[in-house]
């Protein structure tokens, strides 16, 4: 047998155990036009000593990879999926045996959650999905209770923090909105019944950047600003006030005593005049060293689990709610660390977190707008064309390519370019399009060079057989 831990442990890795803060975890999102393999990933989580992911779907190849590392794992049923759960119970069943079930042998995924929808009540669907919601997590737990492991593994809501609201402002005041007032009062039932948690969205970023008047220093946790006094409690910043007004609304609702997951909580490097690097440290310093006090907050003292948002910047995310929206990594896309993070807490350092290993990229090579081209004119309508298929996020005043009009175009053409995996087509541009094969990045703007699919399918087909092949030695040392 300890050869076949041997074996074992060369496969997949030794973990590496940090003293990361208490509760801590991250949230693993995959809408990049050229992801990451997922078993490089994997490592990267555990060089750091990152414990537990949460996922908003169950993908076959991203299950795989965490397959016997003692992950946490959150997996996620995404909204689209809700109505046909909601209404076949054999579609619910299907659905766990597939996604859940299937990965809990000697080896495994280690799956604590199922998230049932991603904030499937927010005011900006219209309540496409409200009347889903309840149905597909009463058929969801069906599913886990009749495969024997509902006891283990809890159905739970990742809701967005518009589910609740304080006619004031204030923690005390805090309700759930009305619209929504029969689905969640079936849904808190439900959790207090199956003692599964709350689980929320808070992001103070988007309480400074969607307020004019929000003051700045309350979205932080240095106590900087007028602090807000409500009920006999002191506010000195926003998401110790939203948390509360979300333990109001619950007491109000009955069920005080739920748990609370912080289901995302983050900041954003780019697309938004507070959308940075600095900021961002900032923020993530400040709330590392709340959870690693474990003080809480003012109406519920101790320990926090929360998972930031997110992992990596994600090139394919909707815009509509800002530009900011592909830049919440806090490793770049190509799974380079953006600013110094201490995961502990404790502040102490300015280290790096360690990076994805075995990045592919496609060649050196980059495209950019012809120098010739005087008359810029006819090459706008080339710009627009190639920011409505690609990411042109980071180009703007106050953003990390502040750039001339020239070398904005020149941007725009790389982007799309690159997305293209650098087909010589890809950058033509009516002719004012040319490939350069030194560097055009500028300052804190990075023209970057995509990361080669071909060789990712390829780490992807490696890992599949590496894992069959695990089994099939664990299985051929246990006959003797």
């Amino acid at each position: 047998m300890f050869l076949v831990w041997w074996l074992y442990s060369v496969m997949l890795g030794i973990w590496v155990d940090l003293d990361l803060v208490q509760g801590f975890g991250v949230n693993w999102g995959q809408m990049s036009s050229h992801p990451l393999p997922p078993n490089n990933v994997v490592k990267m989580l555990k060089d750091n000593g990152i414990k537990k992911v949460k996922l908003f779907d169950a993908d076959p190849t991203t299950m795989k990879a965490l397959s016997g590392t003692g992950i946490d794992v959150m997996v996620g049923i995404p909204n689209e999926k809700l109505n046909k759960i909601a209404h076949d119970y054999a579609t619910a069943r299907k659905w766990v045996k597939q996604n859940v079930t299937a990965y809990l042998h000697d080896g495994g995924v280690t799956i604590s959650y199922v998230a049932v929808g991603n904030e499937p009540f927010l005011t900006g669907y219209n309540g496409t999905f409200v009347k889903d919601v309840y149905p597909s997590v009463k058929n969801v737990q069906k599913a886990l209770d009749e495969a024997g492991v509902g006891g283990k593994i809890k159905c739970v809501v990742p809701f967005n923090a518009d589910v609740y609201e304080s006619p004031s402002n204030k923690p005390s005041d805090g309700r759930f909105r009305k619209d929504i007032k029969k689905s969640m009062s079936q849904i808190l039932e439900f959790l207090r019944t199956h003692k599964s948690p709350f689980v929320v969205n808070i992001y103070p970023f988007l309480s400074l950047s969607l307020s004019s008047g929000f003051p700045k220093e309350f979205a932080f946790f240095d106590g900087g600003g007028k602090p807000v006094r409500d009920n006999g409690a002191q506010y000195s910043n926003v998401f110790d006030a939203n948390y509360d007004t979300l333990l109001w609304a619950l007491k109000k609702a009955g069920v005080p005593n739920l748990d609370i997951v912080i289901g995302e909580v983050g900041w954003p490097t780019d697309g938004h005049d507070y959308g940075n690097s600095r900021l961002a440290k900032k923020f993530y310093d400040g709330l590392l060293k709340k959870l690693a006090s474990q003080v809480g907050t003012p109406l519920r003292k101790g320990y926090l689990e929360v998972y930031l948002f997110g992992l990596f910047d994600e090139d394919e995310k909707s815009i509509a709610p800002g530009d900011f929206e592909r830049h919440w990594g806090i490793f770049r896309y190509d799974g380079k660390p953006k600013f110094p993070m201490d995961l502990s807490g404790q502040a102490s350092g300015h280290q790096m977190l360690k990076g994805v290993e075995g990045v592919k990229y496609l060649q050196k090579q980059w495209c950019v707008l012809n120098s010739d081209v005087r008359n810029l004119s006819r090459a706008l309508a080339e710009f627009n064309y190639a920011c409505s298929q690609a990411d042109c996020t980071s180009l703007g005043g106050k953003r990390s390519c502040d750039l001339e009009m020239h070398d904005r175009i020149s941007f725009a053409f790389n982007e799309f370019y690159q997305k293209g995996d650098q087909d010589y087509r890809k950058c033509d541009f009516s002719g004012m399009g040319t490939k350069v094969t030194r560097d055009p990045s500028k300052g804190d703007c990075l023209f970057r060079i995509q990361i080669d699919l071909l060789s990712a399918a390829g780490q992807r087909h490696a890992l599949s057989y590496a894992y069959a092949s695990l089994l099939f030695v664990i299985a051929f040392f246990t006959l003797f």
